[in-house]
């Protein structure tokens, strides 16, 4: 146990960060996963009856077309990142970086621009996978996951946190 504890809060080997980044990143991926599945089933529809997300719950949804879906995958992509982006601030001033290479209101708003230009990117490229090759919401989402991640993760070590 002791070992677990030490892990947790080591902050300076690269491998420990790494998978401490990785760990808090599943966290706020689920925050994410949850906020957006749910605000695009029950409040801004965005899915369609062979989403993958629908046919694993046997969910019920109202047929939406792709221009208005598009709109609704970015407002639910923006309402989720708002909860996820806070979810991934505090674990990984907690648990991974180094906090105090700027102050504690600059560093939350740097930690949200990043996000914000990853998320944004991510979620253009989300939106015209639905729009222009009519993919699926969940694989949608999935593409916008990974870009943002990539993005986040160099930005926060070099830019944001003492590495």
């Amino acid at each position: 146990m002791d070992f677990f504890k030490k892990m947790l809060h080591e902050k300076d080997h690269p491998g420990i960060q790494f998978l401490k980044y990785v760990f808090c990143g599943g966290c706020a991926f689920a925050a994410d996963v949850v906020t957006f599945f749910i605000v695009a089933w029950l409040f801004f529809p965005a899915l369609t009856e062979d989403d993958v997300f629908v046919r694993i719950f046997g969910l019920q949804v109202a047929p939406v077309d792709e221009h208005l879906r598009v709109v609704n995958f970015r407002i639910c992509t923006g309402i989720a990142f708002l909860v996820s982006n806070m979810t991934a601030y505090v674990l990984n001033v907690r648990f991974v970086f180094k906090a105090g290479k700027h102050s504690r209101w600059k560093e939350l708003g740097l930690f949200y621009l990043v996000s914000g230009i990853s998320i944004v990117i991510g979620m253009e490229a989300g939106a015209m996978m639905i729009g222009v090759f009519g993919l699926s919401t969940s694989f949608s989402y999935m593409a916008k996951a990974v870009s943002a991640t990539l993005i986040n993760y160099a930005a926060r070590k070099f830019f944001i946190f003492h590495g």
